[in-house]
């Protein structure tokens, strides 16, 4: 059976990959990424709540006071990838249950303008975090930064635009920052996204796709993964729900319904006004959705 079209699945699991953690940093230098900043994790959740528009003006403003960071720019491209993806109903298990939609990803075409928006942003992502990199090329921020720009357009390239051999390259690009990163901070638990997501999907090929994949150095172990990712769902900074609803859906794929259930419930709570978390937790509990849940 072919199963390229499974890399636009790994590459959704890369969304936001390289935020920051929520363990705190020993190092004074260490930027937004790795300490948490009250304004942008407040932008975080509105972004989280399905809030678009105010997300994307919270991050604008930080983002006109820190010039030369690269973690605004981040932020505000994750807006615009987050909002598409949640157009076109991607974060959900309508999307990840159906294997039709699993392996060959969103019907018709991303908003165009939206994904100018997006392109622009990750554009300006990559100039600051490489202006960085020239004075210290193991940047903390720069790294972040780069792995992220990296793993959302592996997103729309695969997800989106269906663009899949596109989509793989920027996936394995993503991977190698982050893992460049954990290195130096291996307490930053948001970065383990990228790497359980990737562990998880690939783990979940049939045994001649995986030995394909095997060959280009990408391997996958579907524990790990769910393991990785469920640092971040206990410990992330940034990502914390964002980690949560990804390890919901997988653990909705592996039959783990209880693990399924707490997450979602989990995230209903923090979040009663998101559609989204709403009604994947009445799937998961096998309710009907409320009608007053509404797109």
């Amino acid at each position: 059976m072919h199963q390229r079209p499974y890399i636009h699945v790994l590459a959704l699991f890369l969304l936001l990959a390289p935020a920051a953690s929520r363990a705190q940093s020993t190092t004074d230098s260490l930027g937004p990424a790795f300490t948490t900043d009250p304004e942008l994790a407040a932008a975080f959740h509105l972004l989280y709540a399905q809030q678009f528009s105010q997300a994307r003006e919270n991050f604008a403003s930080w983002e006109s006071h820190h010039p030369q960071e690269p973690f605004g720019e981040v932020a505000v491209a994750a807006s615009y990838l987050f909002e598409e993806l949640y157009r076109q109903n991607v974060l959900t298990s309508d999307f990840f249950l159906n294997e039709e939609r699993f392996l060959h990803g969103i019907e018709g075409k991303p908003d165009a303008a939206r994904m100018s928006d997006f392109r622009a942003a990750l554009t300006r992502t990559r100039t600051l975090s490489r202006e960085l990199m020239k004075k210290n090329p193991k940047d903390p921020e720069a790294l972040f930064g780069l792995t992220l720009a990296a793993g959302m357009e592996s997103d729309a390239n695969a997800i989106l635009e269906k663009k899949q051999l596109d989509g793989l390259k920027r996936m394995k690009e993503a991977n190698e920052y982050a893992k460049q990163l954990l290195a130096q901070q291996p307490d930053t638990n948001d970065a383990y996204v990228a790497l359980g997501a990737a562990n998880y999907i690939i783990g979940s090929l049939n045994p001649g796709y995986r030995f394909a994949l095997w060959f280009g150095g990408i391997h996958g172990d579907k524990k790990l993964g769910m393991q990785q990712l469920g640092k971040t769902a206990e410990n992330g900074r940034y990502l914390q729900p964002f980690a949560k609803i990804l390890l919901a859906l997988a653990a909705r794929r592996e039959k783990q319904n209880a693990l399924a259930q707490k997450l979602l419930l989990q995230l209903s709570q923090e979040f009663p006004s998101s559609p989204l978390f709403a009604a994947e937790y009445a799937k998961a509990m096998g309710r009907p959705i409320p009608a007053e849940i509404t797109r």
